[in-house]
């Protein structure tokens, strides 16, 4: 057996942490949103045993500590399936490390597929509950378009579609990492936080502009490193025109919102020479 399919970039419109829950995760508030750049997955599934994931990246893990091999493993033990080897080949194109949901949409896409591909009864709560043990933003990555996401990632609710626009993505030359940012985060010591209920209903209003204005992640004021270098990304995005600009997810990657095409493309023209990881790309639907 052997199934291919796309797995879409997130990207977070807004990203609050509301407080340290007693397990020692976070709640989060944030609103996400599907883009239009993304993986290609393929899974080939044949008598046997043991989970392999190839991306061709040396420094991705190959096995089930790899996102994508940990959802196999999971929606296996969840379906009672046994005696297959199962091998998963990803072509990366969503850079790693980069705050975009990479391997969180990989693992969500091999859920849908392997679903797919042994035609199993799993509701939409029992594919979440699989998602959602195996990573905080794999839940969202399931369905993917906009959304409002709490907790650590499992409670997803439905909200207005963001009107269709595009982005400029650009990841600066540096990596984020997420639990050393979680580490330095003092819920009680934050200074600014985004306007979620505005931009909820600027959603409802139809109004772009309304949810450009309050885009912020909170994790932008605890960065240890690299706040220079973004801040000059966000100054040329908006320079050229972008409505809003906002680091997503636990960075480095920074986002310029824009509804004018010819805009974006001169925004992406004048990054993409500075920095490789640097896409034009715009809004999906669920």
């Amino acid at each position: 057996m052997k199934e291919s399919s796309l797995a879409y970039a997130k990207i977070n419109i807004s990203l609050d942490i509301i407080s340290k829950m007693d397990n020692g995760y976070h709640n989060l508030k944030t609103i996400m949103q599907t883009v239009c750049l993304f993986d290609e997955v393929t899974i080939e599934c044949s008598p046997g045993e043991g989970v392999k994931v190839k991306t061709g990246l040396p420094y991705i893990p190959n096995d089930a500590r790899n996102i994508a091999g940990k959802a196999a493993v999971a929606f296996f033990d969840a379906s009672n399936i046994k005696g297959y080897k199962t091998e998963i080949s990803i072509n990366k194109k969503i850079p790693v490390c980069a705050g975009l949901g990479g391997g969180s949409t990989d693992g969500a896409c091999v859920i849908r597929l392997l679903d797919k591909m042994f035609n199993t009864e799993h509701d939409s709560s029992s594919l979440e509950r699989i998602a959602s043990s195996v990573g905080s933003d794999v839940p969202f990555s399931l369905y993917g378009g906009t959304k409002l996401v709490e907790g650590r990632g499992e409670k997803i609710s439905k909200i207005p579609p963001l009107p269709h626009c595009y982005f400029v993505i650009c990841k600066p030359p540096f990596s984020c990492s997420t639990p050393e940012l979680f580490g330095l985060v003092k819920c009680e010591k934050i200074r600014a936080r985004p306007d979620t209920e505005g931009i909820i209903k600027s959603l409802e209003k139809n109004d772009i502009n309304g949810v450009a204005r309050r885009m912020y992640n909170v994790f932008e004021d605890i960065l240890p490193r690299g706040r220079q270098e973004i801040a000059e990304i966000k100054s040329t995005l908006l320079d050229n025109g972008a409505q809003g600009s906002v680091m997503t997810g636990s960075g480095p990657s920074v986002l310029g919102l824009f509804t004018d095409k010819t805009k974006a493309e001169s925004a992406f023209e004048q990054l993409k020479d500075t920095y490789k990881d640097c896409f034009l790309t715009e809004t999906i639907d669920s």
